[in-house]
Parts: C-alpha cells; sequence; structure tokens
C-alpha cells in the first residue's frame, strides 16, 4: 500500500481529545515546576552567559554526533524488525524513523513518534501492532541495557562513589542475564539480532555521551568528565518517564540534585542537559521535512516488504 498522501489515525473522540490535551497540559506544568526549582538552586545568568559564550563549533560537532546516534538508533531498530521478518528499506526506516522523532519532540500533546510508526507500518504493510508495539518495546529495552552498562563502567571513575567493584558489574550480570533469559523464553522470536541490536545501542549512547563531550570542550572545560556523564546517563532513564515535553525540566531536575553530591559546576550542569534538549529539538526538525512533503516517506521503498510469508502469530505464539 502507498502512502502517497499522508496517512493519519481515524479521528479521535471526544474523550481521547480532552485526555491528550489534558496531558499536555500536565507534562507543561510539571515541565515548569521543575524549570522553576532548578533556576531556585542556580542562577539562570550563568546558563545563559555558557550558551552566550559557547564555542559554536564545538556545539556543531555535538549536533553532528547526536545525529550519528539517531541514525544508528534507527539501525539498531532495524535489527528488530527483521527480527519479526520485516524487511524495511534502510532509507525508508530512517525517514520513519526522524517523521516519529518530530512527533515526540513537538507535538507531545497528539500520538506519539512510536505510535505513529505502528500505525504506519501496520497500515501499509500490514504487520500485527503487537509485534510491532514489542519491536519498538526492546529497542528501547536495549538502549536502557547499554546506558546500565555505561554506567557501571563510570561509577568506578568517581570516587565519591564508595562502592566494591564487585556489586554494580554483579547487579548488571545478573539483570543482564534475567533480561536474556525472559527475552528468549517468552519472546524469542524477538532475540534473532538481540546481540547484534545491544551492540549498536552501545554505539548510539556512546555517540550522545560523544555530543556532550563536545559540549563541554566548547566551554573550555578541564575538569573531570565522568561525573557529567553519569548525570547525563541517570537522567536520561528519569527523561524516559511521559511526564514532561520532551524531558525538559527532568533532565535538568536531575543534574542539579547530583552536583550536590559529585564535584560539578552548578552552572555547567544545568547548561548541559539544556544544551543537549536543544540539540535533539534541532536534529528533530528534519522530521518536519516529511510532514510537509508526505510522499517523499516512501521514496526508494523495496516493495519486497517481507523476507518470505508473514509470521501467523497463533503458530508462533504455539512454537513458543
Amino acid at each position: 500500500m502507498a502512502l502517497n498522501e499522508q496517512e493519519i489515525p481515524a479521528p479521535k473522540t471526544f474523550k481521547q481529545q480532552l485526555w491528550n490535551v489534558a496531558k499536555l497540559v500536565l507534562k507543561i506544568a510539571v515541565t515548569s515546576g521543575l524549570l522553576y526549582w532548578v533556576f531556585t538552586k542556580v542562577d539562570f545568568s550563568k546558563v545563559k552567559g555558557r550558551l552566550l559564550h559557547a564555542n559554536y563549533w564545538w556545539m556543531l560537532v555535538a549536533v553532528i554526533c547526536y545525529f550519528c546516534s539517531m541514525l544508528a538508533s534507527s539501525w539498531r531498530l532495524l535489527s528488530f524488525f527483521k527480527s519479526i521478518k520485516l524487511k524495511l528499506n534502510p532509507w525508508y526506516n530512517l525517514r520513519l524513523y526522524f517523521l516519529g522523532l518530530f512527533y515526540n519532540m513537538l507535538l507531545p500533546g497528539g500520538i506519539g513518534g512510536d505510535g505513529y510508526k505502528i500505525f504506519i507500518l501496520n497500515k501499509a504493510h500490514k504487520v500485527p501492532g503487537k509485534k510491532l508495539f514489542l519491536a519498538i518495546m526492546f529497542d528501547r529495552l536495549s538502549g536502557l541495557w547499554a546506558i546500565g552498562l555505561i554506567t557501571v563502567g563510570l561509577i568506578f571513575l568517581i570516587p565519591q562513589i564508595d562502592i566494591h567493584v564487585a556489586v554494580p558489574g554483579s547487579i548488571f550480570l545478573l539483570a543482564s542475564a534475567i533480561y536474556y533469559f525472559v527475552a528468549y523464553r517468552f519472546f524469542r522470536e524477538y532475540t534473532t539480532f538481540f546481540f547484534q541490536a545491544h551492540l549498536k545501542a552501545l554505539i548510539v549512547q556512546g555517540m550522545q555521551l560523544l555530543a556532550i563531550i563536545c559540549v563541554m570542550i566548547g566551554q573550555d572545560f578541564t575538569g573531570k568528565y565522568s561525573p557529567y556523564l553519569l548525570s547525563f546517563l541517570i537522567s536520561a532513564l528519569a527523561s524516559i518517564l511521559p511526564i514532561t515535553v520532551g524531558g525538559a525540566g527532568a533532565r535538568e531536575a536531575i543534574f542539579t540534585k547530583l552536583s550536590d553530591i559529585f564535584p560539578m559546576d552548578k552552572g555547567l550542569a544545568v547548561f548541559l542537559p539544556s544544551s543537549f534538549y536543544l540539540i535533539s529539538l534541532l536534529v528533530a526538525l528534519f522530521g518536519i521535512y516529511y510532514v510537509i512533503r508526505p510522499a517523499r516517506l516512501e521514496k526508494g521503498l523495496d516493495k519486497s516488504i517481507f523476507e518470505g510469508e508473514p509470521v501467523d502469530e497463533n503458530k508462533s505464539a504455539a512454537e513458543n
């Protein structure tokens, strides 16, 4: 099925529209409340000064690093789609990914980016919504796994965290084993490219950390990077919760709180998540092209969508 005209979900009921508006208002209220709290702890002029006097060449490199992380993230998602026999053209998948970013970042009160991808792929390629949802869920879980692994590594570089090396390492290994066992036992279909996808997840998180490092270099930073990088990863976990607009406010609040524990400059600690939000917002704008020109979404689409026939869900469930 071609998407020569942009497909949109069926009109929502009044209750659904009211709930969407209520969610948006709530997110804006939570974001505003968190930012207000942050700037009662940190002088706003210090954060503003860092933005005005930043080295914008390094900021540009940070944008490129983040853009590359989104390319790797799209590549990672493709692994889970391949697991359910959905053979998407990589360029088509990338376009759809950026369109999803746009919906997530700039239309937080409407249909989310993941929901839109599920709708498009279900409508155009007849893939069951449940399969698509689980593929996207495992894609997100792989990202959490990568954050966990890098976090364990950074913990050892921060003297303020007085903990034996075996404790976080053992917890991570045990959690990883349980994670894979559950995935293999109950969702075996999604483990076909499991390890490949998780290696890609490490690339995604590594590129985002590199973006943060570039921002810090642009601030003429000469101290220890590890407390800021660890705080960034912890704040990334907090921003996953759908209670703020694009994670804004949540990241800044986490950084502010952790600056009381780790040796971090409070102004820089707030500037980093704020600049990261602006960078992610800038990259998300690439998706607006496919809102304006929806016909371009399918340019060069491989018409051979499936590797063989679609999987029979009942048969697959019986085999598992």
